[in-house]
């Protein structure tokens, strides 16, 4: 906000910064507040009775999350069993991925490399966090899971610096059910894992979506738009180009999944980031929510954009 240059009787126009201007500005809005409020008793006893339950709120909120994580369903637990970690003990140099089911878990754990790649499968779709309190979020047992593997605590317990790995890879198949798992686990990396996020440890594999072979040649495919341009470069082929369409990550093989989506010299990974924190809330609330309607609106309003619904 660009505020005009104040002038004071006595004084010369001055140009003041935003520092400057700050305390004059919050001077005068306190003056004012504190007249209405002795103006106006009734207001001000609510108001401050309002301030009072509010500050008694996260008082006991902050009590219960400590007490819930460091003396409840996290102690003691050691790594979960169907956690394949990698060798390496260096964080800066080991990564997770964060698979779904142990179709995919099978396949990711024969191709990866195990040196610096870990592999935790997820069975089915974890809580929807936005709708949980965290002493039931911690019963569920893939959401336990991942917090344990991650070894760095959760929401206001987190501590970075004990981070088992330097990136967290969402990997999930490429249909709707891997879009809401993925969504899901946005949601918890969200609301208790933000700081994760702001680092930039948090990313999301990109399997190719197609497979397009000629006599036994094939090239990889990531979107429609390359698919339909690779068809069209094959236009003048003798043969009919065969093209597999990739629906989940069990279909590879280990050889190509780690060709198209674990190699860093071959992969392609989408590093998450909040670029706008105030719509970024607004839209977990609105779409992970307990409000029906705005969701339903929301779909609604973009339901008529979706030309190939791909289900």
């Amino acid at each position: 906000i660009k505020l005009p240059e104040p002038q004071f009787e006595g004084q010369t126009k001055t140009k003041l910064g935003n520092a400057e201007i700050r305390p004059i500005v919050e001077g005068i809005v306190a003056e004012n507040f504190l007249n209405y409020l002795e103006e106006h008793p009734q207001e001000a006893k609510a108001i401050a009775g309002r301030c009072f339950l509010a500050a008694q709120a996260r008082k006991a909120a902050k009590a219960a999350r400590e007490t819930v994580i460091r003396k409840g369903a996290l102690e003691g637990m050691t790594l979960p069993g169907k956690l394949a970690d990698c060798s390496s003990k260096d964080p800066e140099e080991s990564e997770l991925y964060i698979v779904e089911g142990n179709s995919a878990g099978g396949s990711a754990k024969q191709a990866r490399d195990r040196k610096f790649q870990a592999i935790l499968p997820l069975k089915g779709k974890i809580l929807n966090v936005e709708r949980a309190r965290l002493d039931k979020m911690l019963q569920n047992a893939e959401i336990k899971a991942l917090i344990v593997a991650l070894g760095a605590g959760i929401s206001e317990e987190l501590n970075l610096e004990k981070l088992r790995y330097k990136r967290i890879i969402i990997m999930t198949d490429a249909d709707v059910d891997g879009s809401h798992i993925r969504t899901l686990l946005l949601t918890l990396f969200y609301r208790h894992f933000q700081d994760l996020i702001l680092q930039g440890n948090l990313y999301i594999a990109q399997p190719p979506l197609y497979q397009i072979q000629v006599k036994g040649k094939g090239e990889y495919a990531y979107t429609e738009k390359e698919k339909e341009e690779i068809l069209k470069k094959l236009e003048k082929k003798t043969k009919k180009p065969n093209i597999q369409r990739y629906k989940g990550l069990g279909e590879m093989n280990p050889e190509q999944l780690w060709k198209t989506t674990m190699n860093p010299e071959n992969r392609i990974l989408q590093r998450v980031a909040i670029e706008d924190a105030e719509k970024a809330d607004q839209i977990f609330s609105k779409l992970m929510g307990v409000e029906v309607e705005p969701r339903k609106r929301f779909i609604q309003l973009r339901a008529k954009k979706v030309k190939n619904l791909d289900i």
